[in-house]
């Protein structure tokens, strides 16, 4: 039950008696026109800009229109009072009723409650995507964190997601791989190898791929040339990294439906990049010529040269971009390219891309080479996650022992827990920096978001043991709540807020889900959670607003009923987000 979506038809309706009696002139644009919650709950329970966006197109003063719409609205018996306020907005009070009604709709049914059916293709969500040539760090689990909620935010919303994951197993980094296994290989022969040399990777997580090489070849790959060695310790040691970045996932609660190889993107398949090139070329999208150099200081190795280039410039990017090095190899653009087009020939027409801070530059020649592969019918949005500054207690964390160079995803989880990483992650914007504070991540205070959720929603579970402890006699369960809990007797302030909270549910759900934005959700969950208790704390002054009073029980049903949906909106909420919601905390 959205009542946003309820009452916006009502407005119109409402909007279109107005044209019908001639007040309104008829073809007006209405796709502007918004219900949504007033900026000051004292104002009412909904707010309409129909007025204030209409007036200019219908040629009407705003306010004038407004007290149209508004005595309109005031024929229907759900709404108690409909008023003007500043330049056109009208504000709206509804019958109690309405709430009464979306408290037993999440009753019936909690987890599907909120949940809506977004029109739209099928959705292929990339996202951590981190190189196989070590184990992930915290700024790759911010991603991670932020796609993998997206994603259940999307399928939450009706939309088909496909979760993806690239493998970078092509291009000069694996080769470094390689060749820095190949070095633990021979120390678990029992070489000297003395200190890791410059260029190589240093950390101690290729210790075991040295030691399975051993155990698999012996001493065989010592006397072969690189050429010969190097593809077999390359495909070992990718296929081990991914198993530990797998693993690392696992434990923070995501799992890909795809795994995608960047090797097969250089062999000959639909999807291949040469493929792609055959493509452009057949649609007069690529050409012979040359680019002038880049503004500001000029690269060293940029070079004046007749190249291959894809017309981007056509599609809305500030130039065109080459699809070959002087070699003859392919640029990494035009295997993203060939990517992203593979994408859409599997069926994905909304395209998003979960990346890093310092792929800002990359979004507008993606955005418009996707635009031109698919002939416009497919869209890539791109997420970019900020920097994570990783603190104690205030006081910046550098170094790891394992990793040698930054603190790994995995020591993380194992310090603080995987809720906490994933509510912490989602409790910003994915644009801003994030300061993740491990010390404060673990307190049980309002000051820890994460604790002050959870906490709520097992705070709703004690409320239920102390219910069936004073009133053994009494059917609790949520049947029999929804069917005979007096829920007019909800009238204080606070029951009234968290009547309101819940029924926004549907409404954040659908907005977080249009704008890729799951952090809305998060906040949402902890207003919730802050309206609980409060009126919990309102309940140790008021003795008749305590949750459970056993001398008055219709009082309490009808509350208990109240908290029951609280639960359950909770509990919903805290699944999307990947975030257990225990009945009990200690």
């Amino acid at each position: 039950m959205n009542i946003f979506a309820i009452f916006e038809a009502r407005v119109r309706e409402a909007l279109e008696s107005l044209v019908r009696s001639g007040t309104l002139p008829a073809g007006l644009d209405l796709s502007r026109v918004v219900v949504e919650p007033p900026r000051d709950p004292a104002h009412g329970d909904l707010a309409t800009n129909a007025a204030l966006v209409l007036a200019k197109e219908a040629k009407a003063n705003p306010k004038a229109l407004g007290e149209a719409l508004a005595a309109e609205l005031r024929t229907d018996s759900r709404i108690t009072e409909a008023s003007v306020a500043g330049p056109g907005f009208i504000n709206l009070r509804l019958d109690p009723a309405i709430f009464h009604e979306v408290v037993r709709a999440v009753l019936a049914d909690p987890a599907a409650y909120g949940r809506a059916r977004m029109p739209g293709g099928k959705v292929n969500i990339e996202y951590v995507s981190a190189n196989p040539t070590g184990p992930m760090h915290v700024g790759h689990g911010r991603g991670a964190v932020f796609g993998d909620a997206l994603a259940n935010l999307l399928a939450a919303a009706g939309r088909d997601v496909t979760r993806e994951y690239y493998i970078n197993d092509a291009g000069a980094q694996v080769d470094v791989l390689a060749r820095s296994a190949h070095l633990r290989y021979r120390e678990a022969l029992g070489e000297p190898v003395g200190p890791v040399p410059e260029g190589l990777y240093p950390g101690d997580y290729l210790k075991p791929v040295g030691e399975a090489l051993a155990r698999a070849h012996g001493r065989a790959l010592i006397d072969q040339p690189e050429a010969a060695w190097l593809p077999q310790v390359r495909a070992t040691a990718i296929a081990m990294m991914m198993d530990l970045i797998r693993e690392d996932l696992a434990a923070l609660g995501i799992h890909h439906d795809v795994f995608f190889s960047e090797a097969t993107l250089h062999g000959t398949g639909p999807g291949s990049v040469a493929a792609l090139l055959a493509d452009l070329r057949a649609r007069d999208l690529v050409y012979e010529g040359r680019l002038p150099p880049p503004k500001g200081q000029v690269p060293e190795d940029w070079e004046d040269r007749e190249q291959t280039l894809f017309r981007t410039k056509d599609f809305g990017d500030d130039t065109d971009r080459p699809l070959l090095k002087s070699d003859g190899s392919y640029t990494y653009f035009a295997s993203d390219i060939a990517y992203h087009r593979d994408k859409f020939l599997r069926g994905a027409t909304d395209l998003i891309d979960v990346l890093g801070a310092d792929h800002g530059g990359y979004v507008k020649r993606m955005q418009a080479a996707v635009k031109a592969v698919t002939a416009g019918e497919a869209t890539l949005d791109v997420k970019l996650c900020q920097l994570v500054r990783l603190l104690r207690a205030g006081e910046p964390v550098k170094m790891s022992k394992r990793a040698g160079e930054f603190i790994t995803l995995r020591e993380v989880i194992d310090e603080v827990g995987r809720d906490a990483i994933r509510f912490m992650m989602l409790f910003r914007k994915n644009d801003a920096t994030l300061d993740f504070d491990l010390a404060k991540v673990v307190e049980q205070s309002k000051d820890n978001p994460v604790f002050y959720v959870q906490y709520a929603h097992a705070r709703c579970h004690s409320v239920f043991r102390q219910a069936r402890e004073a009133m053994p006699d009494e059917d609790l369960s949520a049947e029999s709540l929804a069917r005979d809990a007096d829920l007019a007797l909800l009238a204080d302030s606070g029951e009234v807020e968290m009547m309101r909270l819940i029924a926004q549910v549907p409404r954040v759900l659908e907005a977080a889900a249009g704008a890729h934005e799951p952090h809305r959700l998060a906040f949402h969950l902890y207003e919730v959670a802050s309206a609980l208790h409060s009126f919990w704390n309102k309940g140790k002054d008021l003795p008749q607003l305590r949750f459970v009073n056993p001398t008055d029980r219709k009082s309490t049903r009808a509350r208990l009923a109240l908290v029951e949906a609280l639960k359950g909106t909770l509990a919903s909420g805290l699944a999307i987000l990947g975030v257990t919601a225990p009945a009990e905390m200690r």
